[in-house]
């Protein structure tokens, strides 16, 4: 088996390669989400930045199943919700959220949210992650909770809201709603949510585990948590954490490229 080389993100020759690249790569994100059980019925949407159209972002239509995504189903959305490019219609939620976290962080390139169960319960708690292990580690001091729920999300105020709450930061944890995490490429912004979902799950399991051992999680010391976010919490390393999974689902599902 062949060693894998050092990882860099790619450079496009044009606007157009660009374009394609985030679109199936934005595809696989959605069967990875749907594998992976973190659909809802129509609720969650990941979102990338056209790389002409600063403006735009390519999202799933309304209605489609993340599990039959292809990158030609995507639909092209401007900030003022108007469907540019594709014949579905918007989720109004991903307008609300989507548009104004593109507008306040022009560094981000892809954002992801859905309804995933730990994400979910975790949020009911109203809390940030603790980094209880390595891979929690990314999120320390680097997301948000955003402790105001007011419903679904269906107006712009309420996205200006959500992006303030999410600041300079790779993710939030919006209060009795779910997660939201942003990457600087597609791949780190999927990754983020996976494993920060699954962090989610961890941290759950160990509160639960407490009241049958009565021993508490052991918090992972400050120095030592900021230490392993270097080697764990970047935007390479989020990406790089995503290419197994770019390469096992377009192997099961090559027609998600089409």
């Amino acid at each position: 088996m062949a060693r894998p080389t050092q990882f860099t993100f790619p450079v496009f020759d044009n606007p157009e390669a660009e374009r394609t690249h985030l679109k199936q790569r934005l595809a696989a994100g959605f069967r990875l989400f749907g594998r992976f059980g973190f659909d809802e019925g129509v609720a969650g949407h990941i979102t990338a930045r056209d790389p002409e159209r600063a403006d735009c972002f390519w999202v799933n239509p309304f209605g489609m199943s993340f599990r039959q995504i292809t990158a030609s189903d995507l639909i092209l959305v401007n900030h003022d919700g108007q469907v540019v490019e594709g014949d579905w219609p918007v989720n109004q939620a991903a307008f609300a959220i989507h548009s104004r976290v593109h507008a306040a962080r022009p560094d981000v390139v892809a954002a992801a949210h859905s309804h995933s169960k730990y994400g979910r319960a975790f949020s009911t708690l109203g809390a940030k992650l603790d980094p209880l292990t390595q891979d929690s580690c990314a999120f320390f001091d680097d997301h948000e909770v955003f402790d105001d729920f007011t419903g679904v999300v269906n107006d712009t105020a309420e996205g200006d809201r959500i992006a303030g709450a999410l600041g300079k930061n790779k993710a939030a944890i919006l209060r009795n709603h779910g997660l939201l995490t942003v990457g600087t490429s597609v791949d780190a912004a999927v990754w983020w949510f996976i494993t920060m979902e699954r962090s989610c799950e961890v941290q759950l399991a160990a509160m639960a585990a407490v009241a049958g051992t009565g021993r508490s999680p052991h918090v992972i010391d400050a120095e030592i948590a900021t230490q392993t976010y270097g080697q764990v919490g970047t935007e390479i390393a989020g990406a790089f954490q995503f290419h197994p999974l770019w390469s096992w689902i377009t192997d099961q599902e090559p027609d998600l490229l089409s």
